[in-house]
């Protein structure tokens, strides 16, 4: 059925595709002008819709500048603000978004902000800011960041993708042109050559030869109403109920499923404003289930959309675990990858 709908769109998709490219090339003419900062402001972007782990590799980059003062732009998806605000003490995801809110929770050493025009957005936090990371910011062409990388999720590198509205990516393939680093998310964590090969024959030989791989690696269970941390080697024989709200909840999936054979999925879309309803209907599964060890997990992104007070009364007697996760970039090539950026922003901020 889906390859019969994708069909019926494809014309949409090269009218979408043949706009896009006009688009683009108007900013690569000058003919539509693109601000550009003299502070170290790094994009981390993909080509598609959601799904190839945009908040790992941000946070990543806030570990690996920790010496300076750093700010995080993001659009904030799916808020129901508009404008530029700073994340503080009474920020929701409703107002500024669940990825800023997960930062603004994790890095309380680093300003989290939100604004849909980011030109607007960096133009307030520069001044008192050494670097600014835009979080999903690489079709915004109005603005030309100092450095860009781009994500491919590892998957979707080895089959065929299509322009919206027939598949998920939001401009055509090359555009990958204009990016400083190319780097492959959630690939496997033992990575064969030939793996590599198929990927890099998506790229020009230039692209080919400098792409990074990076995996995901999970850490320990952590409660979400509480200062509870849990092994993931504890799920074992466990019940697992996993809610998620993500775009692509299969290797979580998979990685859940080596450790239990029963999972129930309370699956919904990227970004998705849990209701009463789902959290009852997930309560209720929890509490009519017959298994004497169960537990709920969800995803660190997916965890701050539950602590709306108007939802949150109805998990706080449940044990609820959220997994958080960091990407582990190939040992080999680490250091290269590290360096890139350092040298980026050392440079960027002393002819600043």
């Amino acid at each position: 059925m889906i390859k019969y709908v994708r069909l019926l769109l494809l014309p949409f998709s090269v009218l979408y595709g043949v706009v896009v490219i006009f688009r683009n090339k108007l900013y690569d003419w000058g003919l539509f002008k693109s601000a550009r900062f003299d502070i170290p402001v790094i994009c981390v972007g993909n080509l598609v819709v959601g799904g190839s782990g945009k908040s790992p590799v941000t946070e990543y980059l806030v570990h690996l500048l920790s010496d300076y003062k750093i700010a995080i732009l993001s659009r904030g998806y799916g808020r129901e603000t508009k404008g530029f605000l700073y994340a503080d003490q009474t920020a929701t995801a409703k107002s500024i978004g669940d990825e800023p809110l997960q930062f603004y929770h994790k890095f309380p050493q680093v300003t989290v902000a939100v604004c849909e025009d980011r030109v607007k957005g960096i133009t307030q936090l520069k001044d008192a800011h050494d670097v600014i990371i835009l979080d999903d910011a690489f079709q915004h062409r109005s603005l030309n960041p100092g450095f860009s990388i781009l994500l491919f999720e590892f998957q979707k590198l080895l089959s065929t993708q299509f322009l919206l509205p027939a598949g998920n990516m939001r401009e055509p393939f090359r555009g990958y042109k204009r990016a400083d680093i190319l780097l492959v998310t959630k690939s496997p964590l033992k990575i064969t050559d030939q793996q590599k090969k198929k990927c890099a024959k998506n790229f020009d030989k230039v692209a080919a030869a400098q792409l990074f791989f990076s995996s995901i690696n999970y850490k320990s269970l952590r409660g979400l109403f509480t200062t509870t941390v849990l092994n993931v080697e504890s799920l074992r024989d466990k019940k697992i109920f996993l809610l998620t709200g993500i775009a692509n909840p299969k290797p979580l999936f998979d990685y859940l499923s080596d450790f239990s054979s029963a999972i129930e999925h309370h699956d919904y879309p990227d970004h998705h404003a849990f209701s009463l309803g789902n959290l009852r209907k997930l309560a209720e599964a929890f509490h009519q289930d017959s298994a004497k060890e169960k537990i709920i997990i969800t995803t660190e992104k997916d965890a701050q959309r539950l602590f709306d007070v108007t939802i949150k009364e109805l998990l706080l007697n449940l044990p609820v675990f959220y997994l958080p996760i960091h990407i582990n970039i190939e040992a080999a090539h680490k250091k290269t990858f590290d360096q890139k950026i350092l040298k980026y922003v050392s440079d960027t901020t002393r002819d600043r």
